[in-house]
């Protein structure tokens, strides 16, 4: 496998002879300069290569792999479904169905987003884009299964195969149902896998899928020049105030809040609700109809704050995004640099803040040595500085005390031995 490392080049769209129809869709989009992902990777995907990119968000990918591929499809009749792109979200796989609308609006070119969690009319729609042979299928391994089992969807044709945030699927668990769904494909076919990051995992799937790759890396690119990148130190007590008193007190119109588990969005959610806060929560549990509706609210500058976890900030592409919360520190410092990237986005300016514990201490010089610097730490409002965490001294005390209980309740409880 031949490793190709990113430089830059200067070009321009018009120099990979991509046919009239797209080249019009790539001008109606805006594209002008493409990315060094998509400098290097178009080049080998028209050639028929099969390909490992690393790249994260914000790179350029998805048009990497959608133009070349759109180019492909155009060469053909367009008569039947030929490219499956899997993808981890459904906000992920909307996106990429939309990308493809615009990029392919002069081409004739079909897709559809298949996805789980939608009504009835949802799943009507996505059987009927199945049935009528739409060129692109772009769906998340689970749904697209339930598809697959039901007998109305068949892959035998499918000619490109494209495994979008490869290493957020496997971090959702969906390594067996992406084998599952490889081996309903032909064998001939051109596979492409694009992933952030690069884990062992990803190397074995990418043995199993791909044939004779090429790889390109794109180095973790540290965060844009316009953030003000920020950390307090603090309790967890003192996290929920201190939010608080930042949105209350800062002229932010656009946030987005990142926390670890969808229990704490849920109950930030409430906190920020009941300092009459306009602020919406978005996790798994609420309906499709719902997130979407909430998404294209904050993209329209109709809500000025989302509360999310790490999916959100891989499947998010919003401009003008001028605060970004981690009201947990993320576990994985290549996910501080996704969290982050939201903001600043196209020459913009934006402030990232940080909250950070005692036992957040080791990811944030994680985070330090990846960016290679130091964030500036701010102090603490002085109205914060009386709330301390609880320090339950007698809890363990109260424990020992039932274990105790317990261990002599035992020793003389009566059996029925003789």
């Amino acid at each position: 496998m031949r490793i190709l490392y990113a430089k830059y080049t200067t070009l321009t769209f018009n120099d990979f002879n991509f046919n009239d129809e797209l080249s019009e869709g790539i001008s109606s989009m805006g594209y002008t300069t493409p990315t060094p992902i998509q400098g290097m990777a178009i080049p080998l995907i028209l050639a028929g290569k099969d390909l490992i990119a690393c790249a994260q968000t914000g790179t350029g990918k998805t048009a990497a792999f959608l133009l070349p591929i759109l180019e492909k499809i155009g060469r053909t009749k367009k008569d039947h479904t030929s490219t499956l792109i899997l993808t981890p979200t459904r906000e992920l796989a909307q996106q990429i169905d939309q990308q493809v609308e615009g990029l392919a609006y002069f081409t004739g070119i079909s897709s559809i987003a298949v996805f789980g969690g939608g009504d009835g009319h949802v799943y009507e729609q996505q059987r009927r884009g199945i049935q009528n042979n739409v060129n692109i299928i772009v769906a998340t391994p689970g749904r697209l299964i339930a598809h697959l089992t039901s007998g109305l969807l068949k892959l035998n044709k499918i000619d490109y195969l494209i495994l979008d945030e490869a290493d957020r699927m496997l971090d959702m668990g969906f390594y067996d149902d992406i084998m599952r769904i490889v081996s309903y494909l032909p064998k001939e076919r051109q596979t492409l896998l694009f992933s952030a990051t690069m884990p062992p995992r990803i190397r074995t799937m990418a043995k199993k899928a791909l044939h004779d790759p090429e790889q390109i890396n794109i180095a973790i690119s540290q965060p844009a020049v316009g953030i003000d990148q920020q950390i307090y130190r603090l309790h967890d007590q003192q996290k929920t105030p201190l939010l608080q008193h930042l949105l209350k007190d800062g002229n932010y119109l656009s946030t987005i809040i990142f926390a670890s588990r969808k229990e704490i969005v849920k109950s930030l959610y409430k906190e920020l609700k009941a300092i009459d806060l306009h602020a919406e929560s978005f996790h798994s549990d609420l309906e499709q109809r719902d997130r979407e509706e909430i998404l294209l609210r904050f993209k329209n500058k109709q809500l000025p704050i989302i509360i999310g976890t790490d999916a959100l900030s891989r499947g998010i592409d919003v401009e003008g995004i001028d605060l970004v919360i981690n009201y947990d520190v993320p576990a994985d410092a290549e996910d501080y640099i996704h969290r982050i990237g939201r903001t600043a986005r196209a020459a913009t300016t934006g402030t990232a803040i940080t909250f950070v514990n005692h036992r957040d201490e080791r990811r944030l010089k994680s985070i330090e040595e990846l960016i290679e610097r130091k964030i500036i730490q701010h102090p603490l409002p002085e109205h914060l500085l009386s709330i301390t965490e609880a320090r339950l001294e007698r809890k363990p005390d109260q424990n020992r005390n039932n274990r105790h209980k317990k261990r002599v309740w035992t020793k003389n409880k009566p059996t029925n031995k003789s």
